[in-house]
């Protein structure tokens, strides 16, 4: 039970590495509205059931409302009130209010007053990701993450790649006027890693006012979005292709698949570099004009639909693949993105680690 980064980030992983899932089975409840906690408790068996509730403060609105809910359908479930300390656990740092609400500091797992909630997946908010795929899984998520680090800590700007994805969104946010960036994974598993990166980048960088308090002049941080590929490609991509906004794009793939079956990790892949190069080349309007006259269309009716047809080109992405969706690589990819954060923000002059 959590929201925010309390949520994202866990919510993300544990959806990501379903493929290292063990024998538990983890749920998330975030939301206010009463219709997300009801919907899965209704599932559940109390004997069975642990809750962990992930907030800092153990303030947290949204958060607290649903545990205390939580609470009192495990009492009504025939729980007793000794009991709320071997089925609850607390993430966070406010041992006074988790011993009120009956939870045996024993089992408050504690993390910095300083980490913020879009950078936590790593501390003990991160505690049902290790349930969900095993300790020794989640040291290499921490492995990856660690190894992203030290290539962002030691490695030369040219060759840095938390600085040349920084720089690349400068450079199209700043000069050619991009007010949004697309992220595309080409992996199921990884459907949830755009919105948890709503939050990291625009959160972070989401800000009017430089270091030294004053008013920026200048554009800071971009609006974040994204879904899975290729289900994009039958929603939005008409808008990335032929739209008068230029869309940055980060298209991620595995080169190897998770599931193999049968043809359907070619024909993934086919698509994410089909689109990046059509994105790159586009299509003129002597190439739409050849194609048309081959479907047999007239020279009238080639008139007409050619401006349609055409596509600019030119339109940027970055290519990033992984050999294949592991703790490892998935915890180095998270690292790289929140480093390139980081860069954008020195270069802005902001501080992209406040929230208020």
């Amino acid at each position: 039970i959590g929201i925010g980064g309390s949520d994202l980030g866990p919510v993300m992983v544990t959806e990501a590495l379903k493929h290292y899932k063990n024998h538990l089975n983890i749920h998330f409840v975030s939301n206010i509205d009463g219709t997300h906690i009801a919907e899965t408790l209704s599932g559940l068996n109390a004997e069975t059931t642990l809750f962990l509730v992930a907030s800092k403060t153990f303030t947290t609105q949204e958060t607290m409302t649903n545990a205390h809910s939580a609470r009192s359908w495990f009492l009504e479930k025939g729980g007793k009130e000794n009991d709320i300390a071997k089925h609850f656990a607390a993430l966070s740092t406010n041992a006074k209010d988790v011993s009120a609400f009956g939870i045996d500091t024993e089992n408050m797992f504690e993390f910095w007053d300083w980490v913020g909630g879009r950078y936590s997946l790593w501390s003990a908010i991160g505690l049902s990701i290790s349930l969900s795929i095993g300790f020794d899984n989640f040291k290499e998520l921490l492995a990856g993450a660690h190894a992203a680090d030290n290539h962002f800590k030691t490695t030369e700007f040219g060759g840095n790649m938390p600085v040349i994805l920084g720089l690349l969104g400068i450079w199209y946010i700043n000069f050619y006027n991009a007010e949004t960036q697309v992220i595309l994974p080409y992996d199921q598993y990884m459907h949830r890693f755009a919105a948890y990166f709503q939050q990291g980048d625009m959160e972070s960088n989401g800000k009017h006012v430089d270091r030294n308090g004053n008013e920026v002049d200048y554009e800071t941080g971009p609006i974040i979005w994204g879904e899975p590929g290729t289900n994009g490609q039958h929603a939005f991509y008409q808008l990335i292709h032929q739209g008068t906004r230029i869309i940055p794009a980060d298209f991620i793939a595995p080169a190897q698949s998770l599931n193999p079956l049968g043809d359907h990790h070619p024909i993934l892949l086919s698509n994410f570099f089909a689109q990046t190069e059509a994105l790159m080349n586009g299509k003129t309007e002597e190439e739409v004009s050849s194609e048309l006259k081959k479907d047999g269309k007239s020279a009238d009716e080639i008139a007409k639909l050619a401006p349609f047809k055409v596509f600019e080109g030119n339109r940027p992405t970055n290519s990033i693949l992984l050999k294949k969706v592991t703790p490892y690589t998935l915890g180095s990819l998270v690292a790289t993105y929140e480093h390139k954060i980081f860069v954008q923000g020195i270069i802005w002059n902001i501080f992209s680690f406040d929230q208020w």
